[in-house]
């Protein structure tokens, strides 16, 4: 591994080269944040079309022995967010060109959710503690809401709505995801595992997925990770150009 040099401070004033580098970026920043919300969008709608279905609930060897906490529930997309934000900006304050390469990374991660989704038919894990679904409402007044900071964090929308877009746990990917592109930066990459870590445990805590949505979550957002930032090291017979 490369060695790594501290990253700036996320309160620090932008220093007046990564200003110049924000604004020349802008269209290309503005861009790959749409390209990372319509994927988001995407995804929103094949977990709601999954909602209609028929699924069962599971045996899972860890939800069957872990308490469900009722206010971890309510705060988990709470927790998430306070964590994802500050810690996104950070990225993009100290490397705007790779975070643009994050972007696009998790908006693929967010379509092989979706996707994943339409494929199984899971149950909620706790459906005495899962909220109704989408039952009568209307298709689109719910994904109008779940496309919404304002309905998703304040209204409860996703715990309203969503029951059964479980594999694979998109708290999980999103927050590892980031763990992984700031791993080289020092002063941020534990804050990340952190924030990583009470993901986890909230998502289990509130009985939101099974132990596996949690693994396939591993599994899927390394692999994207590896097919944008993998860069396999020329051998030394590579570099020298011998022969075998």
């Amino acid at each position: 591994m490369l060695p790594s040099t501290p990253a700036p401070s996320p309160a620090a004033p932008a220093p007046p080269g990564l200003l110049a580098e924000l604004r020349s970026l802008a269209w290309r920043l503005a861009g790959v944040t749409a390209f990372r919300y319509a994927c988001y969008a995407a995804m929103t709608a094949l977990a709601l079309w999954a909602e209609r279905r028929p699924a069962p609930t599971v045996p899972d060897v860890v939800i069957a022995h872990l308490p469900y906490v009722l206010w971890v529930d309510h705060l988990n997309y709470l927790a998430w967010v306070a964590f994802y934000v500050p810690l996104g900006v950070a990225f993009l304050l100290t490397e705007p060109r790779r975070w643009m390469r994050y972007m696009v990374a998790g908006g693929l991660v967010s379509l092989l959710r979706g996707l994943t989704i339409a494929m199984t038919g899971l149950g909620a894990p706790d459906p005495v503690h899962a909220g109704p679904g989408i039952g009568h409402a209307s298709f689109g007044a719910a994904f109008a809401q779940l496309l919404s900071p304002i309905g998703v964090f304040v209204h409860g929308a996703a715990n309203l709505y969503l029951t059964k877009d479980l594999f694979f746990s998109g708290h999980t990917a999103t927050t590892f995801l980031l763990v992984l592109y700031l791993w080289r930066r020092p002063r941020l990459k534990w804050v990340a595992l952190l924030a990583h870590l009470v993901a986890v445990a909230s998502v289990l805590f509130a009985h939101l997925h099974y132990l596996i949505d949690v693994a396939g979550a591993y599994a899927f957002t390394f692999s994207v990770y590896a097919l944008f930032e993998w860069r396999p090291k020329a051998s030394p017979r590579m570099v020298t150009g011998d022969g075998a």
